[in-house]
Parts: structure tokens; sequence; C-alpha cells
């Protein structure tokens, strides 16, 4: 178990606590708010009430206990700024911030964020992605070269194996798990036979998924 900190109940705030509890991991919750706080009080174990642009605030805290500490404040960007450069002065082992644009991006990371989300652009990137290839169900880049792909079981594949495909070979991709009916099938055997429902997710370079989701 990992503990962390939420500093802002906005609705990314409240959402990345939300899906942190239910992972099982120890999440602190603190916001300015008062009433936003005591309504989420009854979901959290720990929720406080607190301006983190003061130092006195962040040091009652003991930031540096958490493994990692989230800014995630939207609207007002110098708080942001100035927590950010807080949680470091005063010892956070990491500092993720969120960001909503490029330039707000560059000055967090200049100013002690270990990394910055930017929803935004995260999210604007797949969908672009997912509606200008053809059968693209997810995507997730790891690098500008590789990515993994959620795509569809090619019809010519059906009942044969991975093996007498040689898939990686031909094809220049890695097959990584199938997903049929819900059921995820993790680093199948060369013996695998792809079934009508299949969908592959795979790991390779872009042009090299696209020529295969082309051929669907």
């Amino acid at each position: 178990m990992k503990s962390f900190l939420v500093i802002g109940m906005g609705e990314f705030g409240l959402l990345l606590a939300q899906k942190l509890t239910a992972l099982n991991q120890d999440v602190m919750i603190i916001d300015e708010n008062a009433e936003r706080i005591e309504t989420l009080s009854s979901h959290f174990t720990d929720a406080q009430i607190g301006d983190c642009t003061n130092m006195e605030v962040l040091k009652s805290l003991g930031v540096g206990n958490f493994d990692i500490c989230f800014v995630a404040i939207g609207e007002n960007f110098q708080a942001s700024l100035e927590i950010t450069s807080l949680l470091k002065d005063l010892g956070a082992k990491r500092v993720v911030s969120k960001a909503k644009s490029g330039i707000q991006e560059k000055f967090l990371l200049r100013n002690g964020a270990d990394e910055v989300i930017y929803p935004e652009r995260i999210c604007a990137e797949k969908l672009a992605i997912r509606h200008s290839a053809n059968n693209v169900f997810d995507y997730i880049e790891l690098t500008p070269e590789y990515s993994i792909f959620e795509i569809p079981v090619l019809p010519a594949w059906m009942g044969s194996s991975i093996m007498s495909l040689n898939v990686r070979r031909k094809h220049g991709v890695n097959i990584l798990a199938i997903k049929n009916d819900g059921k995820l099938t993790p680093a199948p055997g060369a013996d695998y036979v792809f079934q009508p429902l299949d969908h592959l997710v795979v790991i390779g370079k872009p042009s090299d998924v696209y020529k295969l989701t082309n051929k669907i």
C-alpha cells in the first residue's frame, strides 16, 4: 500500500482520490473549501480543510511521509505553482502537478514538479488516435516510437495460432494479451488459437499497427 496526498477537490482531484481509494491505497484529501470537505469526509478516511499555499498548513500534513503528493488544482495556477514549490521545499518525495496548458507544464517542472499531468492533452491525443486510425479501441503511448494498442483480431487470423502466423516477425508487433468477453489472457502462448471475438493488446510502432488495422 502506498500513501497519497491529493490537494484540491475539483473534479479531477476528486476522481483521482476516489480511484486511489478504490485501489485500497492510503489517501488524504485536502481543500480550502470547508463545505466541500465536509461533504466528502464520510467517503475518505482522512479529509482536511486547509489552504495549502500556507507553508504551516503543509508542514502540519507531514508531506515528507507521503509516497506521492498530487497538486490537482486547475483554476488557480498561481496557487498550484506555489504549492508545488513549497512541497519540494518541505521534502516531499514526489510531486505530481496538474496543468491546463503547455506553458503551465513548463513552469511547474521548473518549480519542483517531478511530473506534470495535462489531462486535456492526453485525452485529445487518445481521441485523435482512436478516431483517425481504423479499428483502434484503446491506445497508450509509451515513447514517441512505441505504443500499446487494443485492436480486433484480423478475420484472416481466426482459427490460426500465434506461432503459425509468426506475428512478431511478419508484422513487427508483440501480442501482450488477448481480451475476449471481458476476460483477459496475459502473455498468450505461441499455441494460442485466435477466436472471432478476440481483442488483441499489442505493442509496436504505430505505423506497423496501422498496417494491421487497415486490413480489418
